[in-house]
């Protein structure tokens, strides 16, 4: 946040708790930035802004003055938190009770929240780009991502329940700590949608693509497990320019829910999955529990 922005911030906040009172004149452009050593332009600034949003009123004259009435706007959301923030504090301080205590109880609080979204920690970026987009489709809770050290993780964590490939399960439980909650999801084994193509056709081209290297040799793995030709399987790496080229003789294009989006129109998309469907009923049944009426009213 600028100096500008908590200049008018501060004014706003102090307008809503009734420290500054409709009509009351405010110190000068030049005053003010000499009491808190701020250039003269930033105050200003400041004061231009706040009478557009109809705090203030200038006077021709006079000086800058609070606006009698308060502006019918809806207060952003910022704004309105840091209003009930100040409330309790102002409250607290009312009733005698110190500023730690407070920042106990409400570090307290906020602990025994339930998540607001899922954090998927993946050191692979293709890799994490697609599950991602996977459990994106399976669940309504917002997904985010970050990289599998420490200092991304504790920037992302908080409010957030963290998710984790079973395999890189353990260095994620050692960054995390052992106390902390981590949802381990497990790899999917043949897709339900190699079904319809068993048992394997002859002499039918197919294309394996993906950004993702492991999923390229994973798909072409069980692709000739389930009983097609090796020389009928074209393998492209679609972080590769002009990956498309030559694809389109094949019948199909089995590839991750990221790169499906890439694959020329009228042609078909068999897309793996990467995570198991029992995984992905594991997020769904969590989903389901911290979002539930009942912890939603006891704030738990």
């Amino acid at each position: 946040m600028t100096l500008r922005e908590q200049l008018v911030t501060q004014i706003v906040l102090a307008i809503l708790s009734g420290d500054l009172r409709g009509g009351q004149r405010l110190p000068s452009t030049r005053e003010l930035a000499r009491r808190f050593r701020l250039h003269p332009n930033t105050v200003s600034a400041a004061y231009g802004e706040l009478e557009e949003q109809q705090w203030v009123t200038f006077r021709h004259g006079s000086g800058v003055y609070v606006a009698e009435s308060k502006p019918r706007a809806e207060l952003p959301a910022a704004i309105a938190l840091d209003r009930l923030v100040a409330e309790l504090v102002r409250s607290a301080r009312g009733l005698g009770v110190s500023m730690s205590a407070v920042r106990a109880r409400l570090r307290h609080w906020c602990e025994l929240q339930p998540p607001e979204r899922f954090l998927l920690i993946e050191p692979d970026e293709e890799l994490r780009r697609i599950v991602a987009l996977e459990i994106g489709a399976a669940v309504a809770m917002p997904v985010d991502c970050c990289a599998l050290d420490e200092k991304s993780i504790a920037a992302r964590s908080e409010g957030a329940i963290a998710v984790v490939m079973a395999s890189k399960a353990k260095a994620a439980r050692k960054l995390l700590g052992e106390n902390s909650e981590l949802l381990v999801l497990h790899a999917s084994s043949v897709p339900k949608s190699l079904a319809g193509w068993l048992p394997a056709p002859r002499d039918v081209l197919v294309c394996v693509a993906s950004r993702w290297e492991e999923f390229l040799r994973m798909g072409r793995t069980m692709l000739v497990a389930a009983g097609f030709d090796p020389e009928t399987l074209l393998v492209r790496d679609a972080r590769k320019a002009n990956w498309q080229r030559g694809i389109s003789a094949a019948r199909a294009v089995v590839c991750d829910v990221a790169t499906a989006k890439q694959v020329p129109k009228g042609m078909l998309a068999v897309t793996f999955p990467v995570v198991s469907e029992e995984s992905v009923g594991e997020l769904r049944k969590y989903e389901e529990f911290v979002r539930s009426p009942v912890l939603a009213k006891t704030g738990v």
